[in-house]
């Protein structure tokens, strides 16, 4: 289980336990915590997927000199 596993089992757990008894100051603390960190991981892998996306017309007009487009 990487990393990213160990943060949604953790986010589930206590949104599992927010539903049944509640969380603590501390609980709230930490799940918006965890939740930051996996948006962040996400907006990452998302944006990595789009920076490797190759435009076919950019290819047929051989404009994609290898550069990478920012967004």
């Amino acid at each position: 289980m990487n990393a990213i596993d160990k943060v949604i089992a953790r986010i589930n757990e206590l949104s599992r336990k927010n539903k049944t008894v509640g969380l603590t100051p501390e609980e709230l603390v930490e799940r918006d915590e965890l939740r930051r960190q996996y948006l962040n991981n996400f907006k990452s892998n998302f944006r990595n997927q789009l920076d490797t996306i190759k435009w076919a017309e950019d290819e047929e007009n051989g404009e994609n000199g290898g550069g990478s487009v920012k967004h």
